[in-house]
């Protein structure tokens, strides 16, 4: 099998984020005209900007839908669906990458950086390694999901639709999408002790990043003398202890802040619903209680989760449980009059510190300008003084932004110029956080030019 020598060479002169986002921007478009198709829809037809919507949802990984998934397309359609969502989830890039070796090609060094700057935070040459170890992983937690959610499945259905609706929700909650064959999401489940467990598990894992799993793997499994004495990095560190903190702290605050919305039932059911929620708040999408139901300071701190969401280099969006904990390490250090940043007895470098304030900044930039776009083409809802849709349309913008897919039920409301926007939220949200970091790392100002200092005023 051979590959075109000028496609090589084009791809080679690419900018890895144009590598990202033109890979996306293709995998949108194909998997759009697919759900078009007349077998691809109960109905046989869909509109051009709700398959476009669909479309990005899944390549993004988000889970925000215009129509229900499980009663508007087809078993074909569902299998696009879910198709596009195992793409997006394990990025286009790793496909990419994986595809270079299956063909016996050399892998470009576009692609290279590109997945080094996605899946490493140090310089590492056994990227098909990598590569390798996110596909094995992948399938062995996707299959033991399924089988799982099968034995729980097959108390209500046939065998062979417990195995499908079992293989499509495990895919969809180890790459944090969200999508769902039930209309109401897994309200119904709030009780099942497997399911909750299952779906909580698989959102972990994929949420918490490859790089981790790769290094856990390494530990454990790969018994090698340079393994054993090898300690954890401290991405690795950093990432479990946030992700521990933040899954506890969701889980109380819901418990206590929402506590009739957490269950009707037990406190074991109540807890269960309110861990789920902390679980699913951070890039996933599914809920086991009424999200547009919830109360307002419980549905405040979800969208600070979302803003989180999950970890680099993982199926999850949000500006990444690392970047809180260095500003959170930062605020501390610098009200102890300390000037650098030390985690787990390790300097964090200036320049990531500096980074992850500039990746805040602009994520709430973003977040802002995308939530007064929207707002200005739902103002029909907002005459005489009536604002009680606020919340729920800022909701909306920070699921989309944080690829969740939690909604409050604002999606269906939407206008068209409306729905653009969230689909550009989408894209960004996937793809502009690492395409803007890989340009505040890798573009170098040529002849800057440095003046006196003076101080200014900041409080």
């Amino acid at each position: 099998m051979k590959i075109s020598q000028w496609t090589i060479h084009m791809l080679s002169q690419k900018h890895p984020a144009s590598l990202f986002f033109y890979s996306y921007l293709v995998a949108i478009m194909i998997g759009t005209g697919l759900l078009m198709l007349p077998w691809a829809t109960v109905s046989g037809h869909i509109a051009f900007l709700d398959a476009v919507f669909t479309a990005t949802s899944a390549v993004c990984v988000t889970g925000l839908t215009v129509v229900d998934t499980g009663s508007f397309f087809t078993l074909f359609g569902q299998g696009i669906i879910l198709m596009l969502i195992q793409i997006g989830g394990l990025g286009i890039m790793t496909i990419s990458v994986a595809f270079f070796q299956i063909v016996g090609k050399k892998i470009l060094f576009s692609y290279r950086m590109a997945m080094q700057e996605i899946f490493s935070h140090t310089p590492r040459e056994d990227i098909y390694q990598l590569v390798k170890s996110i596909f094995i992983f992948t399938a062995v937690a996707e299959f033991v999901g399924a089988v799982l959610l099968t034995i729980h499945w097959s108390r209500e259905f046939s065998f062979l639709k417990a195995v499908y609706t079992a293989v499509f929700h495990s895919v969809s909650a180890f790459c944090n999408a969200g999508f769902c064959l039930f209309p109401d999401s897994l309200i119904n489940y709030r009780s099942s002790m497997l399911l909750n467990i299952t779906i909580c598990c698989l959102i972990v894992l994929g949420g918490i990043g490859f790089p981790v799993v790769y290094e856990i793997f390494s530990r454990g499994f790969l018994l090698t003398a340079e393994n054993k004495s090898r300690k954890f990095s401290v991405q690795t560190k950093t990432v479990l202890m946030t992700t521990a903190i933040l899954i506890f702290l969701g889980a109380v605050v819901f418990l206590l802040t929402d506590m009739r919305h957490m269950g009707s039932g037990s406190w074991s059911e109540m807890i269960l619903a309110s861990v789920f929620q902390s679980v699913t708040a951070r890039t996933a999408g599914f809920n086991t209680v009424d999200i547009s139901s919830m109360n307002s300071t419980a549905l405040t701190f979800m969208m600070l989760l979302m803003v989180v969401g999950a970890s680099p280099g993982s199926c999850g969006g949000g500006v990444k449980t690392t970047t809180l904990a260095l500003l959170s390490k930062l605020s501390w250090s610098r009200f102890r009059g300390r000037t650098r940043v030390n985690i787990f007895r390790k300097t964090i470098p200036e320049e990531t510190v500096t980074r992850s304030i500039s990746m805040v900044f602009l994520s709430v930039t973003i977040i802002f300008v995308g939530f007064f776009l929207i707002l200005s083409t739902q103002q029909s809802l907002f005459k005489d003084g009536n604002h009680g849709e606020f919340l729920a349309y800022l909701f909306e913008t920070i699921s989309a932004f944080g690829t969740v897919g939690l909604s409050t039920g604002a999606t269906s409301t939407l206008t068209g110029p409306g729905r653009l926007y969230i689909i550009m939220l989408m894209l960004i949200g996937r793809l502009g956080v690492t395409i803007f970091a890989y340009f505040l790392t890798n573009v170098k100002a040529n002849g800057e030019i440095e003046y006196a200092e003076e101080n200014v005023m900041i409080g």
